[in-house]
């Protein structure tokens, strides 16, 4: 895989875009007629600037919708949401594109095409490209990511880039409602989620709860349990002891006992004779 710019070199770009971004919308409000023709071919070439929604509200542009500079009205939107096949597919319907503009379209198709997969296939950027050379694909690429629009790395052994990063384009207006209702159903989803997360909390917590009490309950009865052993174990000591001083008592005892039996025995025979 070919090693390409890193982040901190994508940010800066992205700074500068902005930039430029300000001072356009700083002289369209005063550009009109051919001067806000002109400032559209201008923005439309100038590298660092991919995202065009704020100046196309702006009343002196809004004015190029109809008339004289209606091409580059379309050609305002094309830069704003098309792509370059766009171009292809209608080249009356705009202006002639100079060198800048089509590198800068070519930019935007990218940015396109990488907001829907994550590897886009060497092939597929050269037919939506318009181009044949992969090494002439490549070093597009690459500029793309030296402007800060997308951050990737190039997979020259399956023809493929593969996509980290991309900066996000003008959203038209017709589409908002989508975007809307598939945000709505990623919060209730969210909520869903949140939903069952405090009820496995709940249960946890019971849980928790009960095996601390049967926990204490254990406890206590091993307590106990372990008194009743002592207890019994001292017991036992004692009738031990007990047992031992009658053992002692008896050795004692019976050898007198012996001595008064053969007494007795022998007064006995002597009386019988």
């Amino acid at each position: 895989m070919s090693k390409l710019p890193g982040r901190g070199m994508a940010e800066d770009g992205l700074k500068g875009a902005k930039n430029q971004l300000e001072q356009f919308l700083l002289l369209a409000k005063n550009a009109k007629g051919v001067a806000a023709a002109h400032l559209i071919k201008q923005v439309t070439e100038a590298p660092g600037v991919y995202v065009f929604g704020e100046l196309m509200t702006l009343p002196n542009i809004l004015e190029t919708k109809t008339g004289e500079f209606e091409k580059e009205w379309k050609l305002l939107n094309l830069f704003a949401y098309g792509k370059y096949k766009d171009f292809m597919d209608s080249p009356e319907s705009f202006p002639e594109l100079n060198q800048l503009q089509v590198t800068k379209l070519r930019h935007l198709t990218i940015i396109e095409l990488a907001a829907l997969s994550k590897h886009i296939q060497y092939s597929t950027l050269l037919d939506e490209l318009g181009m044949r050379s992969v090494r002439e694909l490549e070093d597009l690429i690459i500029e793309a990511i030296y402007a800060g629009i997308v951050r990737g790395k190039l997979d020259q052994k399956r023809q493929q880039l593969e996509i980290e990063f991309v900066i996000g384009r003008d959203i038209k207006a017709e589409t908002m409602d989508s975007i809307v209702s598939v945000l709505e159903n990623w919060c209730t989803n969210c909520e869903g989620i949140l939903g069952s997360l405090d009820k496995q909390i709940a249960r946890s917590n019971s849980s928790k709860e009960h095996n601390l009490k049967l926990k204490k309950q254990i406890d206590e009865e091993t307590e106990n349990l372990k008194k009743a052993i002592k207890a019994q174990s001292n017991e036992m000591s004692t009738e031990d002891a007990d047992s031992s001083t009658f053992q002692t008592q008896m050795q004692t005892i019976q050898p007198k006992q012996s001595k008064i039996t053969k007494s007795l025995k022998s007064t006995l025979q002597g009386r019988g004779r």
